[in-house]
């Protein structure tokens, strides 16, 4: 399972959990921190990502669109980069549960 975290989360994040979610990228590093949300989703889904966000307007896509990508929605607020971390090293095990589950679309982690 690979995470694409959007650009308003570290891409720090990244190198965090490589053990859990091995080539896992961020949106600068893949250049894309200036394309509109839509393209983001369609790289995610070509890429087999699972995005990860914090943004409401990824979850309003997954109603337009399905899956795949699947979306981790962090409803925790901005937050300092520890503070996420912590909230997905928490739930590591939920994300990859979710993953398998062909039913679910979306999960929100606070």
């Amino acid at each position: 399972m690979k995470l694409l975290f959007d650009q308003n989360l570290s891409f720090h994040l990244c190198k965090y959990f490589e053990d859990s979610f091995p080539d896992s990228s961020q949106i600068r590093l893949l250049g894309m921190d200036r394309v509109r949300d839509a393209e983001i989703w369609e790289y995610a889904r070509q890429n087999g990502y699972s995005i990860v966000t914090q943004d409401a307007d990824f979850f309003d896509l997954s109603l337009l669109r399905g899956t795949p990508p699947k979306l981790i929605w962090l409803r925790c607020g901005n937050q300092p980069t520890v503070v996420i971390k912590k909230i997905i090293q928490k739930n590591v095990e939920t994300i990859i549960t979710f993953n398998e589950n062909p039913s679910q679309d979306c999960i929100e982690l606070y």
